[in-house]
């Protein structure tokens, strides 16, 4: 056997165990971005969404006969009286990105959210091009994201759970 050949074999058997290092540099960086990059990515997303439906909130209460008049001319959205829809939606703008930020209930929270940004560009962007915007795609995913993982670890939610988890430790 050749000196070459015996090192191409060397090299072979070593295989594995670069491998096996590659992985654990995988998996030590994915650790770190799961404890670190992840809840601050969630954070983030908190703060992106909850703006943008405050204003939107603000706006309408701002000028509330100017509200009523967009919900029973240019909004009309189906199944509610023009007075319910604007008030519902007013509601929902003002209160749900509070709890957004704070990350408190933050599932729920997302739930009439992602339904305003899905009546927004299927129902009234159906009818109306105007309100058809790719910006609300982006809505939608982030606040589903929202919906499926919840606040994160810089949110009441997990402060709340954490302090659960020990009071439950405590009474076993």
């Amino acid at each position: 056997m050749t000196s070459s050949n015996a090192s191409s074999l060397a090299q072979l058997w070593a295989l594995p165990a670069r491998l096996a290092r590659l992985s654990d540099i995988r998996d030590h960086v994915a650790g770190w971005l799961d404890r670190h990059a992840a809840p601050l990515f969630d954070l983030a997303v908190r703060l992106t969404m909850a703006p943008i439906f405050f204003r939107s909130g603000l706006q309408k209460i701002g000028d509330w006969p100017a509200t009523l008049f967009l919900f029973q001319e240019e909004y009309r959205v189906p199944l509610l009286p023009p007075e319910v829809a604007a008030l519902l939606a007013t509601a929902t703008e003002l209160t749900m990105p509070v709890l957004l930020v704070l990350g408190l209930a933050t599932r729920l929270a997302a739930v009439p959210l992602l339904a305003m940004a899905l009546v927004i560009q299927f129902v009234l962007g159906t009818a109306n091009p105007a309100f058809s915007n790719p910006q609300h795609y982006f809505w939608m995913l982030l606040l589903a994201g929202l919906i499926v993982r919840g606040g994160g670890r810089l949110s009441v939610d997990h402060l709340l759970l954490r302090f659960s988890r020990r009071r439950m430790g405590d009474r076993q």
